[in-house]
């Protein structure tokens, strides 16, 4: 596999990893703006815009849109977290041309009144969903509690109030000031023709704007505490721990990768084992989340109200044990394998590498290539394993419990 960069005139990024044993082709469009790049009035525009941008420009309708969709054969989609948009599509390798002129004109939205009006009623039905169903809003209500005052406790998706206030205004300012050339990276997988990519990347069209949009780095220390929030329809008991974690941009992210799934992987963990094989929950789970400048240690619970107590004290058990015992050789081995057949399971298509590739380049700004990945998580030791539990404790935490129980 060969690595290809080149920077147009315009400040557009485009990368590519070429292998010429594939038998599809990934184009991604990595647009570096999220949530944390919101503000109160603001708050939802970023989620809104990756919507807005299948509506249709001038020259394609969103009938249009899906209709070349399937001319190309293309599996595509497009998804919001709180620091990138992201538009992607997969296609056989000679529809790579194809691929690239459509997402030329995604990029060019008409932004038409009418559409942001019809779009804004989907997207509250969205958030009221989210809302109604299990569990309840807890992954969005954990993170503001979580980050407080930081940008990164925006939700993705915003609030009624926040998306009931949005302006078609707002929304094409926003798009100007966000959807520039200079912030958005243009990224290619599988079988590729990076000469032919990168001339036609170069009729793409992107608005200007005069400042740049870089956010704002600063590291917190997550909130403490327990909130309990009522919900008497909930069958079961929802609870989450959020405790600091690695960034995206700390060493020690590989070994907190291993420690959580020697201590909460969704099959043969110890949290299985203690709390899934023995039947007192219906899931449990430990993992990372890693962000520019914070990452944070996400347990999730979910069990009957009554066992909820019993069972955050095994949890609270398990990590305490970890700290004090640490790991044994053959749980490492045994993560270190799960791991590394993941990684090559989910790599082995262009669309993996896309995902890796492009995230990789957008957050960290180097090329990975799978191998490389490999050799870091086979380098990790017992010493880095515990070097995390002592430098992250998974029990100095936030507690967000969502269902019947009035206390814990």
């Amino acid at each position: 596999m060969r690595f290809h960069q080149a920077i147009l005139d315009n400040g557009l990024e485009v990368i590519a990893e070429e292998n010429d044993s594939a038998f599809s082709t990934s184009v991604g469009v990595f647009v570096k703006t999220g949530a944390r790049h919101e503000t109160a009035e603001t708050a939802g525009v970023s989620h809104f815009l990756e919507h807005m941008l299948f509506k249709g420009g001038e020259t394609l309708s969103a009938e249009g849109i899906n209709r070349r969709l399937d001319e190309l054969g293309a599996d595509a989609n497009a998804f919001t977290t709180e620091e990138q948009t992201v538009y992607y599509a997969t296609a056989l390798p000679e529809m790579q041309h194809g691929l690239l002129e459509l997402f030329a004109e995604l990029l060019q939205p008409a932004l038409r009144t009418d559409d942001f009006e019809t779009e804004k009623k989907v997207i509250l039905e969205e958030i009221n969903m989210y809302e109604d169903q299990p569990p309840f809003g807890a992954d969005e209500t954990s993170r503001a509690l979580f980050f407080g005052d930081h940008p990164l406790a925006n939700n993705v998706l915003g609030s009624v109030d926040s998306v009931s206030a949005l302006t078609v205004e707002t929304l094409r300012e926003y798009f100007e000031s966000h959807y520039r050339a200079d912030n958005i990276v243009l990224v290619a997988t599988g079988r590729v023709d990076f000469e032919a990519f990168v001339e036609q990347a170069k009729t793409m069209r992107f608005g200007d704007s005069p400042q740049p949009n870089t956010p704002s780095l600063r590291r917190v220390q997550g909130r403490r505490g327990v909130r309990l929030i009522r919900k008497e329809s909930a069958a079961q008991q929802y609870s989450l721990l959020l405790s600091d974690g690695p960034s995206a941009l700390d060493a020690d992210r590989f070994a907190a990768g291993i420690l959580t799934n020697i201590l909460g992987d969704e099959v043969g963990s110890r949290l299985y084992w203690e709390l899934i094989d023995t039947g007192l929950a219906d899931s449990v789970g430990l993992g990372v989340c890693e962000f520019l400048d914070n990452g944070f240690f996400l347990t999730t619970l979910s069990c009957e109200p009554e066992l909820t107590g019993e069972n955050l004290q095994m949890v609270r058990n398990i990590y305490s044990d970890a700290v004090q015992d640490g790991v044994s050789s053959e749980e490492l081995n045994r993560a270190k394998n799960k791991i590394l057949s993941r990684l090559v399971l989910s790599n082995e298509r262009s669309r993996g590498r896309l995902f890796a590739v492009g995230n990789d380049w957008s957050v960290r700004r180097e090329y990975r290539p799978l191998l490389q990945d490999l050799d870091d998580v086979r380098c990790v030791s017992m010493d880095d394993v515990h070097t995390v539990l002592k430098k992250y404790p998974l029990c100095d935490s936030l507690l967000v419990s969502i269902g019947s129980l009035t206390e814990i």
